[in-house]
């Protein structure tokens, strides 16, 4: 019992030991406490969208906020700010499942514009949705947008009684209707546009395809000849399985006349006659084309001399595709007696014509002359067996061709043998010719650099002594002045010979005369032959 207040005696206890430290997290410890340069960084990620700051930090801090800036931001905020890296490669991956970098260049940011863009075109309806749509995010996106590939577009639609929605047709009253999304204006502003690839078609219609859906109507093709006349960068242009027909063909070619950079143009699955192949053939002389791509049209024997008659004088064509179309022998002789003169043309694709024997010998004739030609396609054409003799016998005396497909053409295996051969040689030929070649190249490359290190030798060594009055006067005066340092040096040995040394003080004015001991022992010396020899002959070549 106390004796102050008759309870049970308390025993003395310390506060100390009983104070606890609880944290509100189970797993919170000191280690885990963020660097204040953390907290500031997670505070721009947060008010990024009312207050962005990206420009003044530094790398490390940039990839730490595009790891963690959120993927709803507007374009608007993110566009021209946030540079290519790990924010655009995560809004390509929430957005698509398939993306495959390596066709943007490796390029996140140019991926996710490009698709951006072509999405919102593809799901563009004439006169239901806004034309703001597309011209807001034009300003964000044509900075980064190199190609365009567009795989339908949509026509206007119309309601019917029911409620039901129905794609509008020509067939309809109100066919005047029947556009589709104007390009001129988006055209002008993607000043770096360099590949634009469009199909007319609409896809997933289900019950209520036409065959009208898949075909370009002639006030789009005025418009989109305009565009393309008006986008001075473009460099491939592809406008297939659209239903192009003559005079649509007609007005492309018209407009791409004289065009200052286009040089791919692919009309392939369209409905070309030979009035279409015969503009192209007035583009091919009047472009700077070299990839021409008809292939599954309908183009005939006027079309293909047509075509001919371009490549006799031309100097830039590299390629020419006509496979599936309607070409005899008249055309196809045409084309082979071009190919005498033309020296330009690597690649050649008459597969799937009704070229015979008559075209396969002239072909043969070619390529004992032409030495540029490095392809060539006769495949589906029924040549016979004397126009496979005749290929055999004249690619034997070839070495350039790496490729000549002469399957289903009705020719006897020996002559596919040979030809298959001789095709096969000249392929490894070729490669092992590269090879070589960049071997070589590199070994240039090291002459010259050693060459050019040489001659900035020589040029130093010319500028310094230009004359022998100059070098003769340069070398006096350093001997002079050696001298003149030796008996400052000599004086001064003196005077340390007559006061006796104190410590360390006086050890500094031993040095510069020991120095130059050195340099006058070194002069002493006489030269190694090697290098009084080469001296000699500088101080002659001066």
């Amino acid at each position: 019992m106390s004796r102050l207040t008759g309870g049970p005696t308390m025993l003395a206890v310390d506060h100390r030991r009983l104070r606890r430290t609880i944290a509100e997290k189970p797993n919170w410890s000191l280690s885990l406490v963020p660097f204040l340069s953390t907290l500031c960084l997670d505070c721009i990620v947060k008010h990024f969208e009312e207050t962005p700051i990206y420009e003044d930090l530094t790398l490390s801090q940039k990839d730490y906020v595009q790891e963690r800036l959120p993927l709803s931001l507007p374009l608007s905020v993110t566009a021209n700010l946030v540079d290519d890296g790990i924010y655009w490669r995560r809004s390509c991956e929430q957005r698509w499942d398939i993306c495959d970098v390596s066709h943007y260049n490796h390029s996140w940011k140019r991926m996710f514009f490009e698709r951006h863009l072509e999405n919102i075109l593809e799901h563009f309806i004439p006169e239901t949705t806004s034309l703001k749509a597309v011209t807001d995010e034009i300003p964000l996106c044509e900075a980064y947008v190199r190609r365009l590939d567009i795989s339908q577009m949509l026509p206007p639609i119309k309601e019917n009684k029911g409620d039901a929605i129905d794609w509008l047709s020509e067939t309809d009253s109100d066919a005047a209707h029947m556009e589709h999304y104007d390009f001129r204006s988006l055209l002008k502003q993607l000043s770096c546009l360099e590949e634009f690839h469009l199909t007319y078609r609409v896809k997933h219609c289900g019950m209520n395809f036409e065959w009208k859906m898949t075909e370009m109507a002639q006030r789009d093709c005025e418009t989109l000849a305009m565009a393309l006349q008006f986008c001075k960068t473009l460099k491939v242009v592809r406008l297939y399985e659209s239903h192009i027909d003559d005079e649509k063909c007609k007005l492309l070619a018209k407009h791409l006349t004289a065009h200052p950079s286009l040089l791919e143009l692919n009309l392939s699955h369209n409905v070309i006659e030979d009035k279409g192949a015969k503009a192209v053939s007035n583009l091919i002389n009047s472009s700077k084309l070299e990839i021409l791509n008809l292939s599954d049209n309908i183009i005939r024997d006027v079309g293909a001399n047509a075509i001919a008659k371009a490549l006799f004088n031309n100097r830039t064509l590299l390629s020419l595709n006509l496979r599936i179309n309607r070409v005899t022998d008249n055309g196809g002789l045409a084309i082979a007696k071009a190919l005498v003169r033309n020296r330009t043309l690597l690649h050649l694709h008459l597969g799937a014509n009704l070229v015979t024997e008559p075209t396969a010998i002239m072909l043969s004739e070619v390529l004992v002359k032409n030495q540029t030609l490095k392809t060539i396609n006769l495949s589906c054409n029924k040549l016979g067996v004397d126009g496979g003799k005749a290929l055999g016998e004249a690619i034997v005396q070839n070495s350039c061709l790496t490729e000549c497909d002469v399957r289903l053409t009705d020719i006897d295996e020996q002559s596919a043998s040979v030809i298959n051969q001789v095709v096969c040689t000249n392929r490894n030929a070729s490669a092992t010719n590269q090879v070589l070649f960049i071997h070589d190249s590199d070994f240039i490359i090291d002459e010259v650099i050693d060459s050019s290190k040489s001659d900035s030798i020589t040029n130093e060594v010319i500028g310094s002594s230009k004359s022998d009055s100059i070098t003769d006067e340069v070398i006096g005066t350093s001997i002079q002045n050696l001298e003149e340092e030796q008996e400052q040096g000599d004086e001064v040995q003196s005077q340390g010979d007559e006061v006796q040394p104190q410590g360390d003080e006086v050890q500094p004015q031993n040095e510069a005369p020991q120095e130059q001991d050195d340099v006058r022992n070194h002069l002493k010396h006489p030269l190694p032959k090697a290098v009084s020899n080469s001296l000699c002959g500088l101080f002659h070549f001066i």
